[in-house]
């Protein structure tokens, strides 16, 4: 496995991912309505390619293809970190965040942070994030509950 830049060639595989890992993983802690909302299947690509222009990303890519991908913000905030419903629990996640917290400390920043799910959360606790607060969002008209997670990553 190898973690890459994203291409840009690489937006509809991703929000692809992206989509069947919140109907295929994150549907045990939320309902079809809200997950529904979260990964709508007419999301728009051009706005999806659009929103990441001032990201970093990186994808984690084996032979079957690409299994994973995260997104940083310069502030330190991640956006999106998914890895494919079928390759959950193989280090892909730990060496996509390891990817993040490397360009975090490249960018000199202190703080990494996100919003995660409650099926994520044991997964950024286990990477030393602590919940700031517990908090509910309306998302297309279905409120979900996450956590707004942060971690210091020293000097």
């Amino acid at each position: 496995m190898i973690i890459r830049p994203h291409k840009p060639e690489d937006a509809v595989i991703l929000f692809q991912l992206f989509y069947d890992t919140v109907h295929k993983v994150n549907i045990q802690n939320y309902s079809q309505e809200q997950v529904d909302a979260w990964a709508p299947e007419n999301f728009d690509i051009k706005r999806w390619q659009e929103r990441t222009k001032s990201y970093f990303i990186f994808v984690a890519e084996d032979d079957s293809g690409i299994t994973g991908f995260a997104e940083l913000e310069e502030n330190g905030h991640i956006d999106c970190f998914y890895v494919h419903h079928k390759k959950q629990g193989l280090g892909i996640g730990g060496k996509l965040m390891s990817e993040l917290e490397q360009k975090a400390k490249d960018l000199k920043l202190t703080e990494i942070y996100a919003e995660v799910s409650i099926t994520a959360r044991p997964f950024f606790e286990k990477k030393e994030f602590k919940v700031t607060q517990k908090q509910e969002v309306v998302l297309r008209g279905q409120s979900l509950m996450n956590y707004k997670m942060s971690k210091s990553l020293g000097k």
